[in-house]
């Protein structure tokens, strides 16, 4: 007699575009912004951005989650947080920490501020959101954008928008 074992079916996370957006190039602009096919079931974003006024000791994020209903509508979350806090105690906010953990554990973003060198997200791979959207916290099918808006000094100097399906 042979064991079956019968696992969850659980959503499929597909990246659609990523938009890297500098808002003020005198103050940081992006080196490069992609999606990256290694196959057909292995695709990553990485991105860098190079800041020109540094060290930038005061930054603030706002993170979005958007789903698309006739366009893109805000869908569950809309937080703006200071990052440079954030980095200090994460363990304070609950959905700047869900948020903040779809892409921070491929960044070099994992220390308090100051930021004295250029930003980089490598390699931010599918099979982690998957594990996001579907074990951490379980979403609806759909297609979803990940937005980031960035200021510094209280000025918005960058917007990162990720986009990806949910099936």
């Amino acid at each position: 007699m042979s064991a079956i074992k019968v696992t969850e079916i659980a959503g499929h996370v597909e990246f659609t575009n990523v938009k890297c957006s500098p808002l003020d190039k005198n103050f940081a602009d992006f080196e490069y912004c992609y999606i990256k096919a290694i196959n057909r079931s292995y695709k990553y974003v990485s991105l860098k951005v190079n800041l020109f006024k540094m060290p930038v000791t005061k930054v603030k994020v706002n993170l979005s989650l958007m789903k698309r209903f006739n366009g893109y509508r805000p869908f569950l979350y809309n937080v703006t947080v200071d990052a440079c806090n954030y980095l200090k105690n994460p363990s304070k906010n609950p959905i700047a920490q869900f948020l903040g953990g779809l892409y921070l554990p491929f960044t070099n973003m994992n220390h308090q501020c100051p930021f004295n060198h250029s930003l980089i997200l490598d390699k931010l791979p599918i099979d982690h959101l998957n594990h996001q959207f579907s074990s951490v916290l379980p979403f609806p099918l759909g297609d979803y954008a990940f937005c980031t808006t960035w200021i510094a000094y209280d000025i918005i100097r960058a917007d990162v928008k990720i986009f990806f399906t949910l099936s």
